[in-house]
């Protein structure tokens, strides 16, 4: 039986792409000895906390640019960082973490292991979740 465990993640003031990467390699198992990137998934749960509060470097806040189209002829609609954090304070680190799994159905299943907050307030206490500090 796989043992799965609970990691709580503060992004508070902690790079995008560096949270991103290490909860998907968590949310995989990568740190696991029987990691099998093929059949099996092992990864643990990986909660995300202060997700409106993650750094984002550069001028990426302006820049950084999320494309959405219908699929219809004029469809594309095109949000900035900055007004997808107002919309959507959990979307960044969703969409970041989402585009590091596997783009097949283990990776659909690894990805609804992330639950993600924009505040500090969350619903698995109950689980016990250990606490990693990325700073």
């Amino acid at each position: 039986m796989l043992k799965r465990n609970w990691i709580l993640l503060d992004a508070e003031n902690v790079s995008l792409g560096r949270l991103a990467s290490f909860a998907a390699n968590k949310l995989m198992g990568k740190d696991k000895p029987d990691f099998a990137p093929h059949h099996v998934d092992n990864g643990d749960f990986v909660v995300v906390i202060n997700s409106a509060k993650a750094k984002i470097t550069g001028r990426k806040v302006n820049d950084k640019k999320y494309y959405f189209h219908s699929g219809y002829p004029g469809g594309l609609k095109v949000f900035n960082y900055k007004d997808m954090m107002k919309k959507n304070p959990t979307f960044a680190i969703f969409h970041a973490v989402k585009g590091m799994l596997p783009k097949n159905k283990l990776g659909d299943v690894m990805l609804k292991k992330l639950k993600v907050y924009p505040s500090e307030n969350h619903p698995h206490i109950a689980q016990n979740p250990t606490k990693i500090d990325l700073v």
